[in-house]
């Protein structure tokens, strides 16, 4: 193919897709949730009901509705029913409280809130500051039912979720266009508040076939993720991608090193999406008595690939040795765009490569600060134009300016430092802004900053990133204090668990006199980065204290 040609391929909408299933294949196994098996009529009938109800609150199409559930029969027909209804789908994550929940809440403009019962006092302590928000549903939590008695909050109607189940069926799916909106995930940055990428109907299908292109999917596959499901991975590999290709998919509550072996047992799993931690995890488990089948290669009975990425060549190895499975970790994406590159199937990745680049899809170029492209082994910014419509976002809800700012000279621009060899092959370097990932989360440095600035006793702050030994980042605090103030690293951490998302508190934080700056007064925070954990860095884990996600 031509680099550079535009062109169209057939394009279609979720819904179009579940009733593409329902029509051909609507009574076999679609999605197993923590064993909860659900056929594609099972969906599209909770769908049509959840639909229904939502209309009938005053949903209009376009409209957004917002969701704050953990990985759940209730979270996959929510966001089912938002599609049926018409609105765009927000999944929030649900370690947000206070102003990160706030903050997507109000962004969005979300009118409804769909929330777990063991997750309503989040809501209430911000709903009140939301004019937008006039009805919650409250749902069956993952450690409780929903309670007998509703709360009251102020300026929102609450709802039980049987109730809006039991609605009577919205016999089709509200039109809508492929171009049209489905779903918004945020993403995070280092100069402002997360951004909500808009992410189109068709978006949902292409990401989902080439995924499934890269492993070889076919109908007889079974693919199993424990990702939540307010990534948009989980939604498109489980959720879209049996309707794309046949065959199902299982969704697991959360990742577990001791659990992962039954769970492919259990499900059949035969592809599994996962991330570059969790299979660092795997690889170097060993066996334990108290856990039979933990880590043990004769344990797998159906696995032949697992998908996670970043995957160190000394990671991967292990996995193919080890297991007898082959691996995927040959591809680079934002949730702006995928897949950038991929790693075509009979392809081994090149060490340290991130794939191919995506010359089906995509025209991917590397160019230095002044939009100039740079020759083959250089590094420069990575920066991409779509060769189909709609198979990438259709830019940042309500910010007009930062969408224009990405896409300078009409080119994406990922912030991301990366170079291309001979062959085609794309390597990620670093990241021109100071991002951080951490165990699959994105996190707005800007945010975290501005929490920790709350505490009183801080005079000045930068977030950053320092590399993990288990790939991605952990997450580094280095501040200056307010003249005389007592505060020591541990108190300020124990006060960052009530105020943070539990994948934002820092593991490391390190008080200093001042913070390096630049001749403009801009902090330097690649300086920060380079320098990591000094000797005079406190480190939560070596202190021994744990944040799991709570």
């Amino acid at each position: 193919m031509t680099d550079g040609v535009w062109r169209s391929e057939p394009r279609g909408t979720t819904t179009s897709l579940l009733l593409a299933r329902t029509e051909s294949d609507p009574d076999s196994e679609y999605l197993d949730i923590g064993g909860t098996k659900l056929t594609a009529a099972d969906v599209a009938d909770a769908a049509s009901r959840l639909g229904s109800a939502l209309r009938s609150l005053g949903l209009n199409p376009g409209d957004r509705v917002a969701t704050l559930l953990e990985n759940s029969p209730e979270m996959l027909f929510a966001w089912w029913g938002v599609q049926w209804a018409g609105g765009v789908a927000v999944p929030i994550n649900t370690a947000y409280k206070g102003d990160y929940l706030r903050h997507q809440l109000r962004d969005s403009g979300a009118t409804i809130l769909v929330v777990a019962a063991d997750l309503i006092d989040r809501a209430e302590s911000v709903v009140a500051d939301l004019p937008d928000l006039v009805h919650v549903v409250v749902a069956t939590g993952v450690t409780e039912a929903a309670p007998a008695a509703l709360p009251v909050l102020p300026g929102a109607t609450v709802h039980r979720w049987d109730d809006l189940l039991s609605a009577t069926p919205l016999a089709a799916p509200a039109e809508r266009r492929p171009a049209d909106l489905a779903t918004f995930i945020y993403t995070g940055g280092t100069t402002g508040y997360s951004k909500g990428c808009m992410l189109s109907h068709n978006y949902h299908g292409v990401l989902a076939s080439q995924i499934g292109q890269s492993w070889a999917r076919t109908a007889e596959d079974v693919v199993w993720t424990p990702l939540p499901m307010y990534h948009y991975n989980a939604l498109v590999t489980a959720v879209i991608g049996p309707l794309v290709f046949g065959g199902r998919s299982a969704i697991y509550r959360r990742f577990s090193v001791s659990n992962f072996w039954p769970e492919m047992n259990r499900t059949g799993a035969t592809v599994t999406s996962t991330l570059g931690t969790m299979a660092y995890l795997l690889a170097h488990d060993v066996d334990r008595p108290e856990m039979p089948g933990s880590g043990a290669p004769e344990a797998n009975t159906s696995l032949r690939l697992m998908g996670a990425a970043p995957l160190p060549p000394e990671v991967d190895d292990i996995i193919r040795s080890r297991f007898r499975i082959e691996t995927f970790s040959g591809a680079y994406g934002v949730t702006e765009a995928s897949l950038i590159s991929w790693q075509p199937p009979g392809v081994r990745n090149r060490p340290a490569a991130a794939g191919v680049i995506n010359t089906e899809y995509f025209d991917v170029r590397i160019f230095n600060d002044d939009d100039e492209e740079l020759p083959r082994g250089t590094p420069g910014e990575i920066v991409i134009r779509p060769k189909l419509p709609h198979v990438m976002f259709e830019g940042y809800w309500g910010r007009p300016d930062v969408t224009v700012e990405t896409s300078r000279n009409w080119w994406y621009h990922t912030g991301d430092i990366g170079k291309i060899d001979e062959d085609n092959f794309l390597y990620f370097v670093d990241r021109k802004a100071d991002y951080l990932r951490r165990r699959g989360e994105n996190i707005a440095s800007f945010e975290v900053e501005r929490v920790i600035m709350g505490h009183g006793q801080i005079a000045d702050v930068a977030v950053h990133a320092v590399p993990s030994k288990i790939t991605e980042d952990d997450l580094k605090v280095t501040a200056t204090l307010i003249e005389g103030s007592p505060l020591t690293e541990e108190e300020l951490f124990r006060w960052c668990v009530d105020a943070l998302p539990y994948f934002a508190l820092p593991r490391y934080i390190e008080f200093r006199a001042e913070l390096p700056r630049s001749p403009v007064g801009r902090v330097l925070k690649r300086e920060l980065r380079a320098q990591g954990a000094t000797p005079t860095t406190w480190d939560a884990e070596a202190a021994g204290i744990t944040y799991e996600k709570r």
